[in-house]
């Protein structure tokens, strides 16, 4: 079982948490601009970051321009603890549910898109190196979501096969690139009940 971490390890972390803050501009653009086409792997800023190719500090100003360019006011720094300053939150259910698996045996993974300027946050969420048996950071191994290669790679280091493997992401581009590699593969809500249902019953566990 592969989890990603920003929108199911976190509850925090989904593209909204990026783009809320921009009030009244479209989210749909200011993802654009931020993200990039996301269902892509390609040269846009946010993907050579998550890929370790550039830092934090050039993607921002490559942001702001772009930003300033459709028109878009950056908004000011969010306030230290406010609901807009970007932390990584455990999303509890998807939480009882690693431990759950855990306990029942199963090999646990984590393929995280993530850059090196966030790793503090999400890594002292939980205890990953006892609960997970590998972890793939985007930044750390030179691939992103959605390239098939991180997926086989995931799946290798776990030593896991793809058809008896599921991966949760709050991505759909992401989880039809793992159902391309052969694994089963679900979308993770804002709700994540229905995901976690699904995965239980995958592997078995009671209700």
């Amino acid at each position: 079982m592969i989890f990603d971490v920003g929108g199911v390890l976190a509850r925090t972390g989904r593209h909204s948490d990026f783009t809320r803050r921009f009030e009244g501009a479209d989210p749909d653009v200011v993802a654009r601009i931020l993200l990039g086409d996301y269902g892509a792997d390609g040269d846009h800023p946010w993907h050579r970051l998550e890929r370790g190719e550039i830092s934090f500090d050039e993607v921002r100003r490559l942001n702001k321009i772009a930003l300033e360019a459709a028109g878009v006011a950056m908004p000011p720094p969010p306030a230290e603890g406010s609901r807009d300053s970007f932390s990584f939150e455990l999303n509890p259910p998807v939480v009882a549910l690693v431990h759950d698996l855990r306990a029942a045996g199963v090999r646990l993974g984590v393929l995280t898109n993530n850059i090196r300027e966030f790793r503090p946050m999400w890594r002292s969420m939980l205890d990953f190196d006892e609960l997970f048996d590998d972890v793939v950071d985007s930044h750390e191994v030179g691939l992103r979501k959605p390239n098939p290669a991180i997926y086989r790679l995931a799946l290798e280091r776990l030593g896991a096969q793809a058809d008896r493997t599921a991966f949760l992401d709050d991505v759909a581009s992401n989880v039809d690139a793992a159902l391309s590699v052969g694994m089963r593969a679900v979308v993770v809500d804002v709700d994540p009940a229905e995901a976690v249902a699904t995965v239980r019953r995958w592997a078995g566990l009671a209700d």
